[in-house]
């Protein structure tokens, strides 16, 4: 599914990318904490790329999909909400 020539030239841009912008910056305006992590304790990374993804073996139709087909990751309408609006409903008990 990926190009491994286009996701290495991807990696070689990343870690020129933290070297040459991230790092000096850093210097300047270090970060909050040494380490991210979610409520379940996983490391969240400062950019996540397609490398990623072809690390995991991701498959993006199978993973993702289309609106309104299978696994509705992005939604149960094929055109989402160009034809109906958005809905907003309260909800209490």
């Amino acid at each position: 599914m990926w190009d491994p020539k286009e996701i290495e030239k991807i990696r070689e841009k990343l870690m020129e990318w933290e070297k040459e912008v991230v790092e000096p910056i850093l210097k300047k305006m270090p970060e909050r904490k040494r380490e991210f992590l979610t409520e379940q304790g996983f490391v969240v990374k400062r950019l996540y790329t397609p490398v990623d993804l072809a690390e995991l073996g991701w498959n993006y139709l199978e993973k993702l999909g289309f609106p309104g087909q299978y696994p509705f990751t992005r939604g149960i309408y094929p055109t989402m909400y160009r034809g109906r609006p958005w809905t907003i409903r309260q909800y209490s008990g």
